[in-house]
């Protein structure tokens, strides 16, 4: 069975100022979800889910419908506010849906299948994706999970610093993963983060999860309680998500999965801010003009 590609494009792009989601970046219009598409398919996944807000289902199928077609199975996932599916009747008032690892769940009756997750707005590389789709097809477990672990360097923006999820890896599994919110280079491309008003160093080589990951169906079930538990305490904050992180991390806590990191040298890019639209562009153009990727990618 081939594994299924589940894309986390329901943000409401705020600080990107648009829907960044469907925005062109390649030489013809294509999207950085398009790449990704476009990688996942040539590495052997059989079916790409977009999760989305149901608003978006015109705009969506309208884009990725004519070029896909005949090329790979599509699905469409919504993620809503409706709580009720969840057992939870209490009502809750937010302007923004509950977060990554909720909208994962949101997939649970429409995917079957070893998955992956990644965002839509980043670029990922083709390797990834070749690592993820043999992992999916020859190790996952109901209690064995991965991610891609990029390297830090291969990551970060000119353009300031940036949150990195740092992976704690020990005999090549993650124990723990640490949000740091501050991440940048130094002038000598050295790279630290910054907590409390102290700079502190990370190796250039340490790998830190840009939020692809690698799962069986059995983690529905298995963050599905811990999404309850999650509601009930922060019901009133509203700014409060849950994240996919946090499920990994009571699933290692547990001992109920491991979650294997797969080192990528690849190199990573996204938009954050409008700023970063002509670096990504230029970044594609030069794959584009190395062969890596056809200039028009779905001709």
């Amino acid at each position: 069975m081939k594994p299924t590609l589940l894309i986390l494009a329901a943000g409401m792009a705020s600080r990107y100022g648009s829907m960044k989601q469907v925005d062109g970046f390649g030489p013809n219009g294509e999207t950085i979800i398009d790449y990704s598409i476009y990688d996942a398919i040539k590495a052997g996944f059989g079916k790409i889910s977009f999760i989305i807000r149901e608003e978006f289902l015109d705009n969506f199928k309208g884009i990725f419908e004519p070029k896909l077609a005949g090329k790979v199975e599509t699905d469409y996932v919504f993620q809503s506010y409706d709580l009720t599916q969840f057992g939870i009747t209490e009502e809750i008032e937010r302007a923004k849906p509950w977060g990554t690892a909720h909208a994962v769940l949101a997939a649970r009756n429409q995917v079957n299948e070893p998955f992956c997750v990644i965002n839509a707005d980043d670029f990922y590389g083709f390797e990834a994706f070749q690592k993820m789709a043999e992992f999916l097809t020859t190790e996952a477990a109901d209690d064995k999970y991965s991610l891609i672990g990029y390297q830090v360097d291969r990551t970060l923006s000119d353009h300031g610093s940036v949150s990195r999820g740092v992976c704690q890896v020990e005999d090549g599994n993650m124990v723990a993963i640490n949000e740091r919110l501050n991440v940048y280079f130094k002038e000598d491309r050295s790279v630290v983060y910054e907590e409390g008003g102290q700079e502190f160093p990370l190796s250039s080589d340490t790998r830190v999860s840009m939020n692809f990951w690698g799962f069986t169906p059995a983690v529905f079930k298995q963050s599905e309680p811990m999404f309850k538990a999650f509601v009930e305490k922060n019901k009133s904050n509203p700014k409060a998500e849950f994240f996919i992180p946090l499920v990994a991390d009571e699933l290692i806590k547990s001992g109920t999965a491991s979650f294997k990191v797969i080192p990528t040298g690849a190199k990573w890019f996204g938009v954050t801010y409008k700023e970063d639209k002509p670096i990504v562009q230029k970044n594609i153009s030069e794959l584009v003009a190395n062969g890596t990727y056809p200039a028009n990618l779905w001709a």
